[in-house]
């Protein structure tokens, strides 16, 4: 059996999954499996062992504000939580005019960190985030297997001429952007196509004799993509020259302590959580919970980020229990609806433990996935800059009040998961 490193940038959304994949492979039968990402994820894979690797500047360990880093990445969260308040083209915009002002950060550090890694470690494959570019281009320099790994929407992996990383190909009914914002952002994001692409030329130019990518944003594996998401009928098409293992979901089981089985037990419960950006909005956290507590007898549990003082006033009302942090993959067992914003994770979280869900899509694939919901019937979205505290209730009242109408697709997501899943990549890697 082959031997692998899991490479994940250091991002807990993007580790979390990712370490959950690498304990599967090594489940599954793979020999050496070795889990790498920034220092301060090294107890997600207990189970294998660990590198210290870190592949961007960038880092979010759970809390993005609270998160330590340099001066200019604190001010890029700043700045696009601000971005987040003018709505969907203006939160786009600002990313991806964030990634074209700093298109490939310290590529050369990051191959030459592999480069000792793989000198050390000799692994048959490896597996890298689909957007953490820098590793994928170090790796194509290096002329060493891998497999892609999708962190995202399906829609990461850029397929045709006319898709564009950054652009959604598919728009949620209460999202979307007016015909003059989306030929503005179709504009900035081919901008950050070619820029991207020139990036990884002059690296290549500079670094390794290797083929150039004809566009950077579409390099992907040749092999395999490992994709966090359930296979849904109507994705986009994907890259033809590589097979796609669709996880469904990337969870591992995970009880709820005494302590907050307490609070839960005996309730009915929505849970409220934003993700590890988000939350810093509390202003509509603020609403979301105004909204959930005109639904007698329901208890909302949210998870607040670093604002839980601006929203301690809430907590005053006892059906209101609100922390920085809450174990979400061990509560949704035991919530009848959850209000998230259209994330991977909590999306497939979801679908797992057959959640209906309220998404409030803000930024990045939030959109695609929000549509996604829509059309599984998973969930109901809101314009989360638009939404009044009367609009999440009739939401939550929609979602409560209806038996599940995903019942299919929560047991096709239960009977997939990252076992079967690393099971099925070793096959496809052996033929």
């Amino acid at each position: 059996m082959p031997g692998f490193v899991v490479v994940s940038p250091p991002f807990r959304s993007h580790a979390q999954p990712m370490s959950v994949f690498a304990t599967s492979l090594s489940t599954a039968g793979a020999q050496d499996v070795t889990f790498a990402c920034g220092a301060e994820f090294a107890d997600l894979a207990p189970d294998v062992p660990f590198e210290d690797l870190r592949t961007t500047r960038d880092s979010n360990s759970g809390i993005a504000e609270r998160t330590a880093q340099d001066a200019r990445s604190a001010r890029d969260v700043t700045d696009f939580l601000e971005a987040t308040k003018g709505g969907a083209a203006a939160a786009l915009l600002a990313q991806t005019r964030r990634r074209r002002a700093d298109p490939l950060a310290a590529p050369d550090q990051v191959l030459h960190a592999l480069r000792s890694l793989h000198d050390r470690l000799r692994p048959d494959w490896y597996v890298v985030d689909q957007i953490d570019y820098a590793t994928t281009l170090a790796l194509h320099a290096l002329d060493l297997p891998f497999v892609s790994y999708v962190t995202g929407h399906p829609t990461y992996l850029v397929a045709q001429d006319d898709q564009f990383f950054g652009l959604p190909q598919v728009w949620p009914s209460a999202v979307r952007p007016s015909p003059e914002e989306l030929a503005e952002l179709a504009a900035e994001v081919r901008l950050t196509d070619r820029a991207l692409t020139a990036a990884f030329t002059k690296f290549l130019r500079d670094f390794a004799p290797r083929p150039v990518p004809p566009r950077a944003f579409a390099m992907t594996s040749s092999h395999a993509a490992v994709v966090n998401y359930p296979e849904l009928p109507w994705l986009p098409p994907l890259p033809a020259h590589q097979e796609q293992i669709f996880l469904g979901h990337c969870t591992a089981p995970e009880p709820l302590d005494d302590a907050w089985l307490d609070r839960v037990r005996g309730r009915q419960v929505v849970l409220v959580a934003l993700g590890t950006f988000l939350s810093a909005r509390h202003d509509v956290l603020r609403t979301v919970v105004r909204g959930a507590l005109q639904i007698p007898d329901l208890t909302v549990v949210v998870a607040a980020g670093g604002r839980v003082a601006e929203l301690a006033d809430l907590a005053t009302d006892p059906r209101v229990v609100l922390e920085s942090v809450v174990p979400q993959r061990a509560l949704l067992p035991h919530v009848a609806a959850m209000v998230h914003h259209g994330g991977n994770n909590s999306f497939t979280e979801c679908l797992q433990a057959g959640v209906p869900a309220v998404v409030l899509p803000f930024s990045s694939d939030q959109f695609c996935i929000a549509h996604d919901a829509e059309r599984t019937g998973a969930g109901v979205c809101l314009d989360p800059n638009t939404a009044a505290p009367q609009d999440v209730t009739k939401a939550l009242r929609s979602l409560l009040e209806e038996p599940e109408p995903f019942a299919v697709l929560r047991d096709n997501v239960r009977a997939a998961g990252p076992d079967r899943g690393a099971a099925r990549l070793l096959d496809v890697l052996h033929r």
